[in-house]
């Protein structure tokens, strides 16, 4: 089995390859996983897109500050393919 290429919490990074969550890979997976449901992977990004703010606005200040709330929407939701009506 494969493995996943799913998120480290509190950080917000791909526990495969430490690259900031969805990395490339994730992308992948998850456009294959919600195949023909845009919306529900919508919903679903949304959800982690959330959970990510609240994150990683308590990570340790030391860490530097937390990431644009616009940059990090981008990061989960920017890339998710739109379907366009006529």
């Amino acid at each position: 089995m494969a493995a996943s290429h799913l998120p480290l919490r509190p950080l917000w990074i791909c526990r495969i390859d430490a690259y900031p969550w969805p990395c490339a890979d994730a992308r992948l997976d998850l456009t294959s996983g919600f195949r023909d449901r845009t919306v529900n992977l919508t919903l679903f990004l949304a959800a982690q897109y959330v959970d990510a703010l609240n994150d990683l606005h308590t990570i340790d200040p030391t860490l530097g500050p937390p990431p644009d709330p616009r940059v990090l929407y981008e990061r989960f939701l920017g890339w998710v393919p739109t379907r366009r009506t006529s």
